[in-house]
């Protein structure tokens, strides 16, 4: 036999040692989870406090018998609150259930007598001190909107378990309330008041000190969140910003991604050398890079270890979304991680672009139809733009956004004109009709029809390097042509000699690989099926869309993936990249003039719009 059978004596020794420290965290959320649920399940069904399962709940810790309805429901709900944070090994997650089960120890003994639950209490109570080194995570960046938050989402479920604690006892309600009256009683009890539903005994006492326990709750959660030491979201300081702009002056024609770390709703961490960076953003717990490191590569080791030394201070969940294949070996050989394709960058050689040939025919004659009715493009660097003509260029990008909510991310700078981004690259597209155009920077709009005068389309570009330039973001109006999007990358590349600019990245297009490999002839029924899911969710997200509009310019693909920690980690990766990148809010809408624009949304965020890339 290749291995040995443990010993009595070694289980035995396993046993007094307890569990391995790395899985105190997850065993011990997984006990509060479970706690919070039967003495939950205790506190508001009559029959379930006296049955077998009962008997589970009152040796398990913060058990509280079934005379101690409001306090069993009380400290069921807050350790159901605990347990995401124990698992996170959250400091503060630690400290609370430290206080909780030397209470729920002090209740089994004082209201059931129960020497076991109590004794079981103090056992989970002495683990937790002696492993209190695996909690050390710090708090998450947070904000008061979580008050807010946390009273809806309270209050509701207050609401419907206290539905229920009201409707249980159907043997000792007096009458035969109405639904109307259920309510009224609930609504009251969370405030401490007594309500139209009448039972008989002691019971209407438990009901009443169970929906007050509720109500506090609320209370005092939506307290404690609104007026607890605020943490805002990280944002870009200008000493950073600096050494960034320094690091891309050296190093930033190797990621046509590098520019978009300037986006000032990141945070950075250096390495100890300085000469590589990383920046982040932290979306629901999980800690998301973008693109390759900045600065270095022979410096990049350094950078990522700051990076994940950050991640395991807070207990985040790192991830890379975007990131080159070089990049992916490097994040794969320091941390550990895996790497998947996420889909590839289209990249056009300026020298190699041409509208000759019958690949180019749809884009040619597009072009030129557009052109016969009257628009013409002028390709400029933000710098050689007057003041006038800028702030035009921002609100009607603001105003053409189709939709509200600011996107992009690891793909967006999410700003137009500032001063420090004068090597930016700006298309626009004018409708000139024949009559004489305004002078170039003059931004004489009230001459010309409309609120933002022959302005008709809008593209942005960020530098990539000294030679190139990613795009950022397509803006059109909406009574424009179709075609705008076409018009300006046409005249983007023709002009780009001009400019000293020598490759242009069209930005990303998610699973190309498997679009492309899913239409041709002889693919399998699985690629066939992977290619049908994904032409499916194209009607909600711009995949398909966006792979064929970039295949239009016969660009070059450069492969680009996600780097991850667990398989298990995936979808939390995806639902925090996609918050991050606006495709899901999960913030309370306000009206449009009450939004207050970060530092780095400042008008305009995402590359493509899923209408700009229909319309074209």
């Amino acid at each position: 036999m290749s291995g040995k059978v443990p010993s009595r004596a070694n289980v035995a020794r396993r046993i007094l040692r307890g569990p391995r420290p790395e899985a105190v965290p997850a065993l011990t959320g997984r006990a509060s989870a479970l706690v919070g649920i039967l003495d939950i399940a205790a506190s508001v069904f009559p029959r379930f406090r006296h049955s077998r399962m009962h008997a589970l709940a009152e040796v398990l810790p913060g058990a509280l018998g079934p005379f101690a309805a409001a306090l069993s429901l009380s400290t069921g709900v807050l350790l159901l609150l605990l347990a995401h944070g124990l698992k996170r090994r959250k400091r503060r997650a630690w400290r609370a259930a430290v206080a909780l089960l030397p209470a729920g120890a002090v209740a089994q003994f004082t209201y059931r007598h129960s020497v076991i639950g109590a004794l079981i209490s103090l056992a989970l109570l002495v683990l937790l001190l002696r492993h209190r080194g695996e909690f050390a995570a710090l708090p998450d960046p947070r904000s008061r909107w979580r008050a807010l938050a946390n009273f809806v989402l309270m209050g509701a479920g207050s609401l419907a378990l206290g539905l229920v604690i009201v409707s249980v006892h159907p043997k000792r309600t007096i009458g035969d309330p109405s639904v109307a009256d259920r309510l009224t009683h609930v609504l009251y009890g969370l405030f401490g008041i007594e309500g139209p539903v009448n039972y008989r005994g002691s019971t209407s006492w438990t009901v009443a000190f169970s929906l007050g326990a509720l109500g506090l709750l609320t209370a005092v959660t939506t307290i404690y969140l609104a007026f607890r030491p605020e943490h805002p979201a990280a944002r870009l300081t200008e000493e950073d910003e600096a050494r960034l702009r320094a690091l891309l002056a050296q190093h930033g024609g190797r990621d046509s991604l590098g520019h978009f770390a300037l986006r000032r709703d990141k945070a950075v961490v250096f390495s100890p050398s300085g000469k590589a960076a990383v920046t982040y953003r932290v979306v629901s717990g999980v800690m998301l890079a973008s693109g390759d490191p900045i600065g270095d590569v022979e410096a990049w080791p350094g950078a990522i270890e700051r990076f994940m030394d950050e991640a395991r201070a807070h207990s985040w969940t790192p991830a890379v979304m975007g990131c080159s294949e070089t990049g992916g070996e490097v994040w794969t050989r320091e941390t550990g991680l895996d790497a998947l394709e996420l889909g590839d960058e289209a990249v056009v050689d300026v020298a190699d672009f041409s509208l000759a040939g019958r690949a180019m025919r749809n884009v040619r004659q597009m072009v030129k139809r557009i052109e016969r009715a009257g628009y013409e493009t002028r390709v400029r660097r933000i710098r050689d733009l007057g003041e006038g003509e800028l702030e035009r260029i921002r609100r009607a990008a603001e105003d053409w956004r189709g939709t509200d909510t600011e996107r992009g991310f690891s793909m967006a700078l999410g700003r137009i004109g500032d001063p420090a981004d004068g090597d930016c690259l700006i298309a626009t597209a004018h409708r000139v009709d024949g009559a004489a155009a305004p002078a170039p920077g003059d931004g004489r709009a009230e001459d010309q029809p409309g609120p933002y005068g022959d302005l008709k389309a809008i593209l942005h570009f960020v530098p990539w390097g000294d030679d190139g330039v990613s795009l950022d973001l397509m803006r059109r109006d909406r009574t424009a042509d179709p075609g705008m999007n076409e018009l300006l990358i046409v005249a983007a590349l023709q002009a780009a000699p001009k400019l000293g600019i020598t490759r242009i990245s069209l930005n990303f297009a998610m699973f190309r690989s498997a679009l492309a490999r899913g239409e041709k002839i002889g693919a399998g029924p699985v690629l066939r099926a992977w290619r049908g899911l994904l032409v499916f969710l194209s009607r909600w997200f711009q995949i398909e869309s966006l792979y064929k509009f970039n295949a239009k310019f016969r660009p070059r693909w450069e492969p680009r993936f996600v780097v991850y920690r667990a398989s298990g980690d995936l979808p939390r990766i995806g639902f925090a990249a996609m918050q991050a990148e606006g495709f899901v809010n999960l913030a309370l809408p306000l009206p449009r003039f009450l939004r207050r624009r970060s530092p780095a949304a400042r008008p305009c965020a995402h590359g493509l719009a899923e209408r700009d890339v229909r319309a074209a």
